[in-house]
């Protein structure tokens, strides 16, 4: 793999979405992430407790952020994988069943899309 591919990160966070997930780590252990599909939270970003989730076996490690595994289902992947995740901290209300819930706060996903470098970099190192 190249250095340039290993140095692209699939998802990263704001400082003030590694700060929510450090404070929430602290209250419940460690925490992972999965982009929400749609339905009931719309399209977020959605944190659990690492033992309270099953990620699908078809599910799509992104990375992780803050220390926190990032999944994705397969057929969402499809959709956002020419996209680089940031992971962002917005006030507002929380998802129902994410951990940020009445923190007054929700995470928030904002994309850019990756450049044709990047991509091209992704694909030789078959990350893509």
């Amino acid at each position: 793999m190249s250095n340039h591919a290993a140095e692209i990160a699939k998802v990263l966070a704001t400082p003030a979405a590694e700060a929510l997930i450090e404070r929430l780590r602290e209250r419940h252990g460690p925490v992972l992430f999965h982009q929400s599909g749609g339905c009931c939270d719309g399209s977020s970003p959605m944190c659990y407790p690492q033992d309270d989730f099953i990620v699908g076996d078809r599910d799509v490690q992104l990375g992780e952020i803050a220390g926190a595994p990032f999944y994705m289902s397969p057929s969402q992947y499809e959709y956002w994988k020419h996209t680089q995740l940031i992971i962002d901290v917005i006030e507002g209300r929380g998802g129902m069943f994410s951990l940020e819930n009445g923190e007054g706060v929700r995470f928030l996903t904002r994309s850019r899309l990756f450049t044709d470098a990047e991509v091209e970099a992704l694909q030789t190192a078959g990350r893509f």
